[in-house]
């Protein structure tokens, strides 16, 4: 059926666009010898991340247990958990995930390894850990090559909980500044006789540039599979390779410069993220989507449509719109090909 047809507000997924992409990536990746492990809380449906399996990924990456979970489920069996996993419930349940998967998880402390050294101990089951490194994205890592040494000789050597690697997540458009601390880092463990199996990074602002980090064997992107108006922004996309959209109705003029939609903060993300508006309006280039409440968004400008029409948004990050709906609708060019459930929606723990 056309998509014109639909209930709204209500996501479109251009699975067209969708396969271009997640074939564009793989063949950038495979083209510069590092693997792809791409990070499904862009999506959290386990049939896109079957599809990034089949068209080469070595495995996916989610960001909470509950997620890895939910793909585990659906038969995906090479999964990293790009966390910190604390407290004894959440080790109750990665070790019963690595009973059932090839499962590799994220540390930055040494409070978060020796609860995974007594996990794997006392469950009798085997895991990766990546060193985190904080190389300039201020989140979660260690500050220093040196720290990250001092965790990897922590943990077992060929048994139970095992070093696997570094990880970053570096800021976007600091992926100099990530290479250097990775080529550091690098000499520290060989001066130590430490291998590095696995030197992973991720962002799909810098997803061109990955080549550039010195060592590299995996990379994680997440938005790349649906690229959105802050991808564009970045310059790692163009508006007609985004494949999500909120379709959305104009519920109000109350003015001719000011229009009101279907679609607010439980709809569309109100992050930013540096940008004028919350999302791009396909029909009405030239509009501004001004603010955001619970049910309302603030078309302002020119040319805006009439009580009644719909118009498409590109938002500012998917990611976050995803985990917003039940449901989204698959499309190819105007039609409706498919409903799919957002399967690991909501899992935040």
């Amino acid at each position: 059926m056309p998509f014109a047809t639909l209930p709204t507000p209500c996501v479109l997924i251009d699975i067209d666009r969708v396969t271009a992409n997640i074939r564009r990536a793989q063949d950038y990746a495979n083209s510069h010898g590092f693997a792809l492990r791409p990070h499904v809380k862009t999506h959290k449906i386990p049939t896109f991340a079957h599809m990034q399996v089949a068209a080469g990924a070595r495995g996916i990456t989610c960001q909470k247990l509950g997620e890895a979970e939910i793909m585990a489920d659906a038969g995906l069996d090479d999964i990293l958990v790009s966390y910190n996993i604390i407290g004894f419930d959440k080790l109750a349940r990665l070790a019963a995930l690595a009973r059932r998967v090839k499962l590799t998880v994220a540390a930055d402390s040494a409070h978060t390894i020796a609860g995974y050294l007594r996990t794997a101990r006392a469950a009798n089951v085997q895991f990766d850990i990546l060193i985190e490194c904080d190389t300039g994205g201020g989140r979660c890592g260690v500050q220093t090559p040196d720290e990250a040494v001092a965790l990897a000789q922590m943990l077992d050597g060929g048994t139970g909980a095992r070093f696997g690697g570094v990880m970053t997540y570096p800021a976007a458009g600091k992926t100099a500044l990530a290479a250097e601390w990775l080529a550091v880092a690098s000499a520290r463990f060989d001066a130590v006789g430490i291998p590095l199996p696995v030197v992973s990074a991720g962002g799909t602002p810098d997803l061109w540039r990955a080549h550039t980090l010195p060592g590299l064997t995996e990379y994680r992107p997440g938005t790349y599979i649906y690229m959105d108006r802050s991808q564009v922004a970045a310059g790692a996309a163009r508006l007609d390779e985004c494949a999500l959209t909120v379709l959305s109705t104009i519920v109000s003029k109350p003015t001719p410069n000011r229009a009101i939609i279907d679609a607010g903060t439980k709809t569309l993300t109100s992050d930013l993220l540096g940008m004028d508006g919350f999302g791009h309006v396909l029909s009405c280039p030239d509009a501004t989507l001004t603010g955001l409440s619970e049910e309302h968004g603030i078309l302002r400008g020119g040319g805006l449509p009439r009580i009644g029409d719909r118009v498409r948004i590109v938002p500012n990050h998917a990611c976050v719109v995803s985990n917003l709906f039940d449901k989204v609708y698959v499309v190819s060019g105007d039609r409706v090909v498919d409903a799919v459930t957002v399967a690991a929606r909501g899992c935040v723990t």
